[in-house]
């Protein structure tokens, strides 16, 4: 893994510069979230599961095309497999982002048809688009025709007005016509008017046996379910449904499941002993961020939860919050925190 910063910036055109797998593995993914899978969580990540499949945050395809393209895109090769997830419903536009997941080395790149907030919807984003199955039959066929990467569309089991199995085979079935033969389905439906992002992932019921019963219409498809999965042990079970898994909140707020993904999903060893070895092998890449100018905080906002769960977890996070964002914070602040957590006495299971 490459901890330097020259390599951690990525200029077009990089071709083949993703998996050398002509398809990456979707037995277990990290879900796109937005502030939260950004290239320094997604690096804390890559260090404890080698197998996992990383996706960024949503990104427009306004941002990429009118706005700091190099920016959005750019990430350190560490991170493979990693996909793209984009935001879009013009094809001309999403054919173009597709383009530029190819060069600048995405193993894949993905169709959000799933965020439920307003401001997504008023620029036709996301959910709403479950409404619009032709329009997302489209768009796939155009990213599709612009690059070799898999193209993969990421959404609900419905939407308020459109929330009947019919409508949801109706849409899986116009989509898969492009070719499109993997679906990422959140289980629940997405209320459009009325609940915040928050509250449509807490508020509409869980339906996993819809997801199941989708992979049982279509065997030949790819599904991954995706939905208020927090452990392994669930993982493991609806593995005897479906495809893959896509977990989201939880791999973030306790990284440290991750580490059981590789063992228990894969059947390979994980990459490191404990979450202290995590922190050290991760100290040059913070070093060579902090040399960019990156602020300090910026990146240890992501570390907080690597403790969860351990004596002295609590003190790592609070000692990080109140220093990280001190002028000239170094090294030395992660260092201290560390040494608040007792090494011998940290939790040496895996995924718990």
């Amino acid at each position: 893994m490459s901890n330097s910063s020259t390599q951690s910036t990525l200029k077009a055109p990089i071709q083949n510069a993703g998996s050398t797998a002509s398809e990456p593995s979707r037995r277990f993914c990290v879900a796109p979230m937005m502030d939260w899978t950004t290239p320094h969580y997604r690096y804390l990540a890559r260090l404890i599961s080698r197998h996992t499949l990383l996706y960024t945050e949503m990104v427009t395809t306004g941002a990429l095309l009118h706005g700091d393209t190099e920016r959005f895109l750019r990430h350190d090769p560490a991170e493979y497999p990693l996909a793209l997830q984009l935001g879009g419903s013009n094809p001309e536009e999403l054919a173009q982002c597709a383009r530029l997941a190819e060069q600048y080395g995405f193993d894949e790149v993905n169709l959000n048809v799933g965020c439920p907030s307003d401001r997504v919807q008023n620029n036709m984003i996301g959910a709403c688009l479950m409404g619009h199955p032709q329009l997302v039959a489209e768009c796939v066929a155009a990213m599709m025709a612009a690059t070799t990467l898999p193209v993969t569309v990421k959404h609900r089991i419905g939407i308020n007005g459109r929330e009947s199995w019919d409508e949801l085979c109706e849409f899986i079935d116009t989509v898969a016509a492009t070719g499109c033969r993997t679906f990422i389905v959140h289980a629940r439906i997405a209320i459009l008017e009325g609940l915040s992002p928050k509250e449509n992932r807490e508020i509409p019921p869980l339906k996993y046996d819809w997801v199941y019963r989708v992979k049982e219409r279509y065997p030949h498809l790819e599904i991954i379910i995706n939905g208020g999965i927090k452990t392994l042990d669930e993982c493991e079970e609806h593995l005897q449904h479906t495809d893959g898994v896509m977990v989201g909140r939880e791999a973030y707020h306790n990284p440290w499941v991750l580490a059981g993904v590789d063992p228990r999903l894969f059947g390979s060893d994980t990459p490191v002993s404990n979450r202290h070895q995590v922190l050290r092998t991760m100290l040059p890449y913070i070093e060579s961020e902090l040399a960019r100018g990156v602020h300090l905080g910026y990146i240890t906002r992501h570390l907080l939860g690597l403790f969860h769960g351990c004596t002295g977890g609590r003190q790592f996070r609070r000692y990080i919050s109140e220093n990280a964002h001190r002028r000239g914070a170094g090294l030395e602040v992660l260092e201290h925190a560390m040494s608040l957590v007792p090494e011998t006495e940290e939790s040496t299971t895996l995924g718990a």
